[in-house]
């Protein structure tokens, strides 16, 4: 997801708790964008910490009514036809990252507010609205870390992806007012210059997607005197359109653990007012009207 560049002469402390008033609640925007109905709610942020979540889901709804690898199927075949659905949405991406000091206040910063929107032919781009200079000084971001923002952190596993990946069924539990099937996830094997998500996916069971995700991209990258390490993560997504699962809002709260120290982080990806760009838009694809003479 986020992976980051220590520089190696830097003095790195160690932290206890990554912010001194806990975990953070899931933001109304994040669980209301503006420009969509919600007709049912979001996978939302836990209010408790992750192992007093954990916890309370060990609540068991009991087995699944059908072979775990038929629903593994379905979702991974619904996951991609979010996957189209979503290209075809413009929306906003805020992406926050502090470094915190010994006593979890911010010591230096990078933020990015960017618009995911469309060309009049139809090209999809991003179009960067607010970026100050960084203040960060422990830390730095690669295009690793640029990369895993897109492409890990809102984790989408289609039925392309699925020979990648090992899949364990855990459980079929609540999770706030859905209730969800969890597996756990991890790639295979590890291709170089690949990356890949690790850890766990709530699927819920009635429209089987992908609505909470709680890991890390793997893997951290320690070669020739840096050390790219990744945060782990949570990412939420909200129904939109009453059809799919768009991801809302990532949270982390870590700390790197690089070779010369500690360093504890806090993360924050907001995305924010999805809006249908049009039915007729495909990436790399656009419709090309017929002419005049065909339609008669």
């Amino acid at each position: 997801m986020i992976l980051l560049v220590f520089f190696a002469g830097a003095c790195m402390l160690p932290l206890a708790r990554a912010q001194e008033q806990g975990p953070i609640n899931l933001p109304q925007s994040a669980t209301k964008p503006t420009s969509e109905p919600q007709p049912r709610p979001a996978a939302g942020a836990p209010a408790q910490s992750a192992s007093a979540g954990a916890a309370a889901q060990k609540t068991s709804l009991g087995p699944p009514p059908g072979p775990i690898d038929e629903i593994i199927q379905k979702f991974a075949a619904q996951e991609a036809k979010f996957k189209i659905e979503r290209d075809n949405f413009t929306y906003t991406q805020t992406f926050t990252i502090q470094t915190l000091d010994s006593g979890g206040r911010p010591d230096g910063e990078y933020t990015m507010t960017s618009d995911i929107v469309f060309t009049p032919s139809g090209k999809r781009f991003e179009q960067v609205t607010y970026a100050p200079v960084p203040t960060l000084e422990r830390i730095s971001l690669s295009q690793q870390d640029l990369d895993d923002l897109e492409h890990v952190q809102p984790f989408v596993l289609t039925t392309t992806e699925l020979p990648k990946y090992d899949i364990k069924y855990v459980d079929h539990v609540p999770l706030d007012e859905l209730t969800a099937y969890v597996f756990d996830v991890a790639p295979k094997t590890i291709e170089k210059n690949q990356r890949y998500f690790q850890g766990r996916i709530w699927v819920e069971d009635k429209d089987f997607e992908i609505v909470k995700t709680d890991g890390k991209a793997v893997p951290d990258i320690r070669k020739k005197g840096q050390e790219n390490v990744f945060p782990r993560f949570e990412t939420f997504r909200e129904n939109i359109e009453g059809r799919y699962w768009f991801p809302t809002y990532t949270r982390s709260n870590d700390v790197l653990h690089f070779s010369n120290g500690d360093v504890p982080i806090h993360m924050v990806v907001r995305y924010e007012n999805y809006k249908r760009y049009g039915v007729t838009v495909k990436i790399g694809q656009p419709t090309k009207a017929a002419p005049e003479d065909d339609k008669k």
